[in-house]
């Protein structure tokens, strides 16, 4: 999984050094392709069954999109924020990971959203060497966007991942006592951790091409995953390179 990992954050890397106004999320798509074709790996989102089969290697989702956009003829610009997310599998197992970038100077708003959603993937990281149940970790995930002044997205969640990319358990960025889907935090889980944080409500659209979730309000989203294996010496980040060094959010890679 470290080898499809290191694939990811190559990946990504290739990403963050494109960035910049004028470059389009078909460009963006096609740079993730090629790094996953160099190295022989199996993109996990091309061809991803839905009501219609998601048609592309990355989900590219811009400003008030949160998650599952699709790549095309869109030109960024100075000032909008963009959520890339992309996994592969190498030799029958997986890496998942998402990141998000700022195009140009972002205004402040925007670089708080990004700064709490960074954070919380932090806490979550953290609560797996500190909390028993995954619900902890969840409560904590809340506060911190709860003090912020922000809303969780509750619609989609993270899970478990390893030869599949979704396995489970199903892993919430929040708490919801009466949902009874806790785990415990044990070594030899792997998780691809992703909160998605919006500014506004947390309420959720999606566009009739069946994959682009939006917020309901128009206000900006963010998101940030990485796959983490819980192991006896504490979490280690399977696609440890995403988001650079900041990235590394004070964690060992695996």
């Amino acid at each position: 999984m470290r080898a499809a990992g290191m694939v990811v954050a190559e990946a990504h890397q290739a990403v963050a050094d494109m960035i910049q106004p004028g470059v389009t999320t078909r460009e963006i798509d096609a740079i993730v392709a090629a790094v996953f074709q160099k190295h022989g790996a199996e993109p996990l989102f091309l061809g991803f069954r839905g009501k219609v089969p998601f048609p592309a290697v990355t989900c590219t989702s811009l400003n008030e999109q949160i998650v599952h956009g699709i790549p095309g003829e869109v030109v960024l610009k100075a000032g909008d924020i963009l959520s890339v997310d992309t996994g592969c599998r190498i030799a029958g197992w997986c890496a998942d990971s998402a990141w998000t970038y700022a195009v140009g100077e972002v205004d402040r708003g925007k670089q708080r959203l990004m700064e709490v959603g960074c954070e919380l993937l932090r806490v979550a990281i953290n609560g797996l060497a500190e909390c028993k149940h995954w619900s902890e970790v969840a409560q904590r995930m809340e506060l911190v966007a709860s003090i912020a002044g922000f809303s969780l997205v509750e619609q989609f969640v993270g899970h478990a991942i390893g030869r599949e990319m979704h396995e489970p358990p199903q892993v919430p960025n929040f708490y919801d006592k009466d949902a009874g889907e806790d785990f415990e935090i044990r070594p030899g889980l792997v998780l691809a951790i992703e909160p998605m944080l919006n500014a506004g409500s947390p309420g959720v659209r999606i566009l009739d091409d069946h994959w682009t979730a939006v917020t309901e309000d128009g206000r900006p989203s963010v998101h940030f995953e990485h796959t983490i294996a819980v192991t006896t010496d504490g979490p280690r980040l399977i696609t440890a390179g995403v988001g650079g060094l900041a990235g590394m959010l004070g964690f060992a890679e695996f």
